[in-house]
């Protein structure tokens, strides 16, 4: 066999016994790996050049190399969900670098963090003043996370007393102009209701690129002509002006009658249709 195909032949063995290799060991961001799994993925990548390159020696020791690397790497890694200890001398502990507004200057020195770093990584979590951060603190990862003080957190509808129903994540129903019959049986529609809703805003199936399902059952596209514009869904927003005209109706009806029971009667029918507003309000007024 000449050198050529030896090199590919070696080359493609590699690469196989890497990316099972790979898989097996499992996937994480370059953030989130340890000090160990760091080391450990440049030794296999050093291990698999020198298996596809290196044509004076045995192959198959390389694979031998790359097999007890990743034992040790899957042996350590079991020791990590086991050991507390175990994690903490590997991937370290995390570090505190400011809190209750006070930035810890030890802790910057123990991380070789300098000030202008820190800043960075704090206008990055949108805190562009030191005095906005109640607590930040150094995951063991290198990311710093920050709690902002509470006046300076964003208003949440909790913060607002106003209760919102549960959400579930959209589904892409249409891709590349074809039905994805998967994602419409988890919402519990039809393709028969896709087309309808695809005539309702004169849209051709072919020409959506993209085709998602929201919680409430509204359809939102984008097509292949960014040029082409697509009404927006108004299905709640009608029903939100329809139960607010019905209020007002109503409340005309019990100022205009005469009648004390119908006017009571209506004077109730207001105050229940105020209530059934103030409950849908969330999922209809966006």
């Amino acid at each position: 066999m000449s050198d050529v195909m030896q090199i590919a032949v070696r080359t493609l063995v590699a690469v196989i016994v890497l990316f099972t290799i790979t898989k097996i060991l499992g996937k994480r961001q370059v953030s989130q790996l340890s000090l160990f799994e760091y080391i450990t993925g440049i030794t296999l990548g050093n291990l698999v050049a020198y298996v596809s390159m290196d044509l004076q020696t045995k192959w198959y020791l390389g694979v031998v190399a790359l097999t007890v690397w990743s034992l040790v790497s899957l042996g350590i890694g079991f020791l990590q969900l086991k050991s507390k200890k175990m994690r903490d001398f590997l991937d370290s502990k995390a570090t505190v670098l400011i809190k209750d507004g006070k930035v810890l200057e030890d802790n910057l020195k123990k991380e070789r963090l300098t000030t202008d770093e820190l800043m960075e990584q704090l206008r990055k979590k949108m805190a562009f003043r030191v005095a906005d951060v109640e607590f930040a603190i150094m995951e063991s990862s290198g990311d710093i996370n920050v709690l902002l003080t509470r006046e300076n957190q964003p208003i949440t509808a909790k913060h607002l007393g106003i209760k919102v129903g549960p959400e579930q994540e959209p589904q892409a129903v249409i891709m590349d102009g074809k039905i994805m019959d998967e994602p419409l049986a988890t919402l519990g529609l039809s393709r028969q209701w896709l087309n309808t809703e695809l005539e309702k805003i004169g849209v051709a199936l072919e020409n959506v690129f993209l085709g998602q399902v929201d919680t409430y059952g509204q359809l939102y596209v984008d097509l292949f002509d960014d040029q082409i514009k697509v009404p927006f869904p108004q299905e709640k927003a009608s029903l939100f002006v329809t139960l607010k005209k019905c209020e007002a109706d109503l409340m005309l009806f019990g100022m205009t009658t005469r009648n004390k029971k119908a006017k009571d009667m209506y004077e109730q029918c207001v105050i229940q249709m105020g209530e059934i507003i103030s409950e849908v309000r969330p999922v209809l007024y966006r």
